[in-house]
Formats: structure tokens, C-alpha cells, sequence
């Protein structure tokens, strides 16, 4: 049987699996909304119960709204490939919040509204954060924040192996840096290269900072970036659990305090301070210096399209009660996101100056869609990560496995 193109669009949906951010259990069902002031809201925050923070807030928009808003929350891919579903039944909710590399793949399917056409004002939000919703120049959404990655590290097992982070620069330092702690009887780095988006997501910042392009997984700089983490491997620099490692796993191994290094993200604040050794946090170094380019993470507000379109005014207020200056602030802070807005972004660093090198992070950050990729994306991760699965387990080498990664890639 030939897949309909619905179908395609499903399964392109089904390989990007939600990040730690937004992940979770399933949650409970939403249908489509009925009359008397009644919407639908759906998220992938199934970890946030009508009692939290969240929750209390997406009820205070609908009654600021002046309507009561049924609020379903499902993971990540659950969430799309049910957005699909309710769009081709003619219930889709109302309002969604969705994970933004999923944006254009629900635009393709005809099922967002554009943010131009419902009036809803983008202009202040950075141009690489509201990149990842916007397709051939129109905003499909308006992001209610973004995270990224970067390196925290153990302030005490960077001091007893003598290694000053600031000298951590490039590739060479840091990987001189993971010598020095093993040398000193602690662990290196610990990351995630499981073979799901999370996986991607992990290895975008050293396959971008080696000056690797998406749409040519086999280049020598996508070598160099996989060899990197496979020697690292080798030499005992890393776990070999790293191929199982989700973001939270990989978080639990830096938590116990044995590792110098974790590659995570903004999310993980709230743990670090819990963690009972002081930390710092460090960007992501390019393979030749600099900053390497993170991909932006978070979720866009969008208005599906409906049958009975007089319920977008409604919709409208609903998304500007979200994503308003007044309300991100609040919001952002309970997600531990950063921000779409400068001025919001100001505000986040006045109240905790942790939040500084994550602002710059997220400021230099990419979208895994940006660049014309599209709906494309999909079909380039998951070869991609499976790759990085080849290469750490040792069944191919990191030139093989991207071969194939490229050859997989240009099938899809």
C-alpha cells in the first residue's frame, strides 16, 4: 500500500521525539471545543497538572479571554501526530502549543493559521527564534520561549584536575581538559546520542561548530564532529552508556558529581542548584574556537485552522495573554526558558544572572528547520542519529556511517 501523504506527514512526526523540556507520559484526551464558551487548548507539558504554575496561567488566559478553556496535555509526538488526526476529523483544538521543528510539518499539512493573517504582532521576537516557525517568510506561531544547550560544569573536579574552564576554547582544550580530570581519577563528559531527536539535538552544536551543513551529512566536517565524540568514547572520556542516555539520564550520571562536564540545557537550572556542588556553565566551543551554533528548542502558540472561523478573536486573546510581555516573564521562569524578546530576556538576567551565557547561547542559536529545510528535517535526523549510534558502537566508522546517513537522507 502506497502512504497517503497524510500518512508521510505522521510518520515524518513520529521521528521527532520530544526533549527533555517538554517530555513526559501521555496525558489526558482533549476533544474539539463546543459552543458556550467553551475552547481547546492542547500542549506537550503533560508533567504540569491544572494545580501548577502552568496550569493556573492557561486558565487565566481563558478567563481573561472571557471563556473557559479545556486544556489537554500530551508528549511531544503524541501531540502532532493527534493534531493531524483532529484536522482531518474537523476538530482540532482551538489553540495548541507545539514543539517548533513540528511547525512546519503541520503548516504543510494545512493545518496552522498564519500569525499575519489572525493579527498577531511578531516584530519584537528575535529573528532566529521565530525562524523555526516560519515557512516561505510567514510565522506560522508565536514562541512562548526557546532553550538550547551548553556545558555546565563541576567547579570542584575542573579545580583538583587543575583545569581552568576559561581555558576551555576549542576542541584540542577541551578534550586536553577531559585528559587532565580522567588523569585525576573523576569522569569526563556525559551527553545523550540516543538514537531518537534527543540524539540530534545533542550532536547539532559540534556538527554545526565544525562547520558541517545539514544537507551533507558525509563532508569532512561531519567526520571530524562524529570522530570527536567517538574518541572520546574510546579513550574513556565519555560513558558508552551515551548511546542509551536520554538528557535526564545523562543529567542523573553529571548529578552525582563524579563528571566534570555535561552537555544539557536551559531546563536543567532548577537541578543544578539542587545538585550539592557548586557549577558553572560555559558555551559549546567550535572545533577551531568561538562559540559553536546551539539548535533552539521551545514551542510556538498557533491557532489551527477551523470550520467556524469567528472563533479566532477568541483564539487571538488567548495566544497575546500567553506570549505578552507581562505574561512571558512569569511563564518563561517556570519553564526555565529564555525568553523570544530582548526586553523580556533583560528581565530574566535582572532577576538571575545564571540565565546570562544562555540568553548569548540562544541569541547565536539555529533552528533545526531554518534554512529551507522544512518538513526535510526529519528525513536528515534520523538518519543522522543513527549514525551517531554506528559510529559510538563501533560497528561502522564515522565516514561510513554518515555515508549511509547521507545516502538515507537523500531517499527521504
Amino acid at each position: 500500500m502506497i502512504p497517503t501523504r497524510r500518512t508521510l506527514l505522521v510518520v515524518a512526526l513520529a521521528t521527532l521525539l520530544p526533549l527533555t523540556a517538554c517530555g513526559g507520559g501521555s496525558g489526558s484526551s482533549g476533544s474539539s471545543s463546543s459552543a458556550g464558551g467553551t475552547y481547546t487548548f492542547w500542549d506537550p507539558y503533560p508533567q504540569f497538572d491544572a494545580s501548577s504554575d502552568w496550569g493556573k496561567r492557561v486558565a487565566a488566559c481563558g478567563t481573561a479571554a472571557g471563556v473557559k478553556l479545556k486544556r489537554a496535555a500530551y508528549d511531544t509526538t503524541d501531540l502532532g501526530n493527534k493534531a493531524l488526526l483532529a484536522a482531518q476529523q474537523g476538530n482540532a483544538p482551538d489553540v495548541m502549543l507545539v514543539d517548533n521543528p513540528v511547525v512546519s510539518t503541520l503548516v504543510e499539512a494545512g493545518i496552522l493559521n498564519k500569525t499575519s493573517d489572525l493579527g498577531l504582532d511578531t516584530a519584537s521576537i528575535q529573528k532566529n527564534i521565530i525562524g523555526a516557525g516560519t515557512i516561505d517568510g510567514a510565522a506560522y506561531g508565536v514562541p512562548i520561549g526557546a532553550n538550547t544547550l551548553a556545558l555546565y560544569y563541576n567547579k570542584k573536579v575542573l579545580s583538583a584536575a587543575g583545569v581552568d574552564p576559561a581555558s576551555i576554547t576549542d576542541w584540542a582544550s577541551l578534550t586536553a581538559a577531559l585528559k587532565k580530570v580522567k588523569a585525576a581519577g573523576k569522569k569526563g563528559i556525559t551527553f545523550s546520542a540516543i538514537n531518537t531527536e534527543e540524539g540530534s539535538f545533542q550532536f547539532l552544536p559540534w556538527f554545526w561548530g565544525a562547520g558541517g551543513d545539514l544537507t551533507a551529512l558525509d563532508s569532512a566536517k561531519g567526520v571530524a564532529a562524529l570522530t570527536l565524540w567517538k574518541q572520546w568514547v574510546d579513550a574513556g572520556y565519555a560513558p558508552k552508556d551515551v548511546l542509551q542516555n536520554t538528557q535526564t539520564t545523562s543529567w542523573q550520571e553529571f548529578a552525582t558529581g563524579d563528571y566534570a562536564f555535561s552537555e544539557n540545557g536551559t531546563w536543567q537550572l532548577g537541578n543544578a542548584d539542587k545538585a550539592g556542588f557548586p557549577y558553572g556553565v560555559v558555551n559549546i566551543p567550535g572545533q577551531n574556537g568561538g562559540s559553536a551554533p546551539v539548535p533552539t528548542g521551545g514551542e510556538f502558540v498557533t491557532v489551527p485552522v477551523q470550520k467556524d472561523t469567528s472563533r479566532y478573536e477568541v483564539s487571538k486573546k488567548i495566544v497575546g495573554c500567553l506570549t505578552s510581555d507581562a505574561n512571558l516573564l512569569p511563564t518563561d521562569t517556570t519553564l526555565m526558558y529564555v525568553a523570544p524578546t530582548a526586553a523580556v530576556q533583560a528581565e530574566q538576567v535582572k532577576k538571575n544572572s545564571e540565565l546570562k551565557p544562555w540568553v548569548a547561547a540562544v541569541a547565536a542559536a539555529r533552528g533545526r528547520t531554518s534554512g529551507g529545510l522544512g518538513t526535510k528535517y526529519p528525513t536528515i535526523s534520523q538518519p543522522m542519529w543513527t549514525a551517531v549510534q554506528a559510529a559510538l558502537s563501533g560497528s561502522k566508522s564515522p565516514q561510513d556511517a554518515l555515508a549511509a546517513a547521507q545516502a538515507a537522507a537523500g531517499k527521504g
